[in-house]
């Protein structure tokens, strides 16, 4: 486009990414397409809708932990597995797909994660923390230890204290009336 040094057009380009869920049955059935050699890695990827690296990496996954590598499965990671994958990667020089692949992890971008906490903070932040909300149970319970702890002489004296104000408020209220 020729424009004038006043007036600027800007190309607009419109590009719209999102991430594509596969089910399980769609990932066994990828590898088994590649395992036949009847379709190229990036073949299969174009037909599903999904990135050949993704691909591949499924692949990768089935070669070494078999087609149930798959199922879902929630876990949560110990400090030491994330250590020693950490270190395995650092002594063998393999990228975090590949770590993750080897040592069957979700997401390579959670090694990532884990790699970077690591060189900001230290060990103390592989250590996993809990999820989620507490449970209330353990609120009240403090509570109610430090309504019996405050039983002693000083709370009663404070008890006192509020009664007696009590009371002159009440004779007070009863001279208005």
């Amino acid at each position: 486009m020729n424009c004038t040094p006043i007036v600027r057009h800007y190309q607009q380009l419109e590009v719209q990414f999102f991430m594509a869920k596969f089910t399980n049955e769609q990932k066994v059935d990828a590898v088994i397409r590649y395992q036949s050699q009847l379709e190229s890695v990036k073949e299969i990827a174009s037909s599903i809708g999904a990135n050949h690296e993704v691909v591949r990496m499924w692949i990768k996954q089935a070669e070494y932990h078999g087609l149930t590598v798959f199922e879902k499965s929630y876990t949560s990671y110990t400090m030491q597995l994330k250590k020693d994958e950490l270190n395995y990667m650092n002594e063998i020089g393999i990228s975090p797909n590949e770590a993750a692949v080897i040592y069957n992890i979700s997401s390579p971008a959670l090694i990532r994660t884990w790699r970077i906490q690591l060189n900001a903070v230290g060990l103390d932040a592989l250590i996993s923390k809990k999820k989620g909300r507490p449970s209330m149970s353990k609120k009240l319970n403090k509570q109610t230890k430090q309504v019996l702890a405050e039983g002693s002489t000083e709370a009663l004296q404070a008890e006192i204290e509020r009664l007696r104000m009590e009371n002159e408020y009440l004779k007070k209220l009863n001279a208005l009336v």
